[in-house]
């Protein structure tokens, strides 16, 4: 990862929150929003990981700081995971991500969401992977080696075992498509801003 990638990224999760980028609202949803301050210390935890000057010192800070991050909101979600720009955690409390889910651009995790791995005795043993502009509802499960779609929504408490179409919205347990109506009015501001944090 570049220094490039890096601003892309966090420019991309701050756009999230108030539709707006720059160093002014930078650090007012740094002081503000703690997702954004758990987000914006993993992006520099996978950033400062890929550098070979860093991996003495400055990674191994950073590192202790997400891992308190972590204890402190009760929260498990790595670095090491595949993350696309504009993850959006409203509510920063008890989201657990496994290391080796996939999680598409602009989705937004609600708090209680669990995404885990499933082992070889299940049916669809592996990690989930997630796709663009995926809205997951307070307490919702995503268990297993399955795809969500784009655009679509898990509602509040579901548990998803098995794929989910694009655009659909899925409840219960096991969930189950209930419409097509799709995330649109869920993830607010995906709309895809300039890769500076700068004003």
């Amino acid at each position: 990862m570049t220094f490039t990638e890096l601003r892309t990224l966090i420019a991309a999760d701050q756009f999230r929150y108030e539709g707006r980028i720059g160093w002014k609202n930078f650090f007012k949803e740094w002081f503000q929003e703690s997702g954004f301050r758990f987000t914006v210390v993993m992006r520099w935890c996978a950033f400062l990981r890929a550098q070979w000057w860093s991996r003495w010192v400055i990674y191994h800070l950073f590192r202790c700081w997400h891992r308190r991050q972590q204890v402190k909101y009760s929260t498990y979600i790595s670095f090491e995971s595949k993350i696309g720009p504009g993850l959006y955690l409203g509510h920063l409390c008890c989201i657990i991500v496994n290391t080796h889910a996939e999680i598409g651009r602009d989705c937004t995790l609600s708090h209680g969401v669990t995404i885990g791995q499933t082992n070889k005795r299940s049916k669809n043993p592996g990690c989930p992977i997630i796709g663009d502009r995926v809205y997951l509802g307070c307490g919702a499960t995503i268990l297993g080696a399955i795809t969500v779609a784009d655009d679509s929504v898990t509602a509040p408490n579901s548990v998803v075992i098995h794929d989910v179409s694009p655009r659909a919205v899925v409840s219960g347990i096991p969930a189950k498509t209930i419409s097509q109506k799709g995330s649109s009015g869920y993830v607010a501001f995906p709309s895809r801003p300039s890769p500076s944090i700068e004003a």
